[in-house]
């Protein structure tokens, strides 16, 4: 009985594993620097799907800027996906009762 118990749970963690692995490639999460000069959007594997650049931005002279604004959205985007993650997470351990697990 035990032993069916298991299989059981061990089943529908698989198949939230692979629920998450689907919302992890449909997920977008967007952060902006510099004031929304530059924008990137990821996805929840991280991948960076797309970068906006404000024209204005883009001054020859201080390259070095435009990059550091670029690293800066791409790697803020990258952290609220963590922190999404963590959240959908927290929320999938507390619905197999299964508190501080995450945490």
């Amino acid at each position: 009985m035990i032993h069916k118990k298991m299989k059981e749970m061990l089943r529908e963690a698989q198949r939230m594993q692979d629920q998450l692995q689907r919302d992890l490639g449909e997920m977008r999460v967007s952060a902006t620097a510099g004031g929304g000069v530059v924008t990137a959007t990821v996805n929840g594997q991280k991948d960076l799907l797309e970068l906006s650049i404000d024209p204005d931005a883009v001054d020859p002279a201080d390259v070095e800027m435009l990059q550091d604004l670029v690293v800066a959205a791409v790697n803020e985007a990258a952290r609220r996906v963590d922190e999404e993650i963590q959240q959908k997470l927290g929320g999938i351990m507390g619905g197999m009762g299964l508190p501080g697990m995450m945490g």
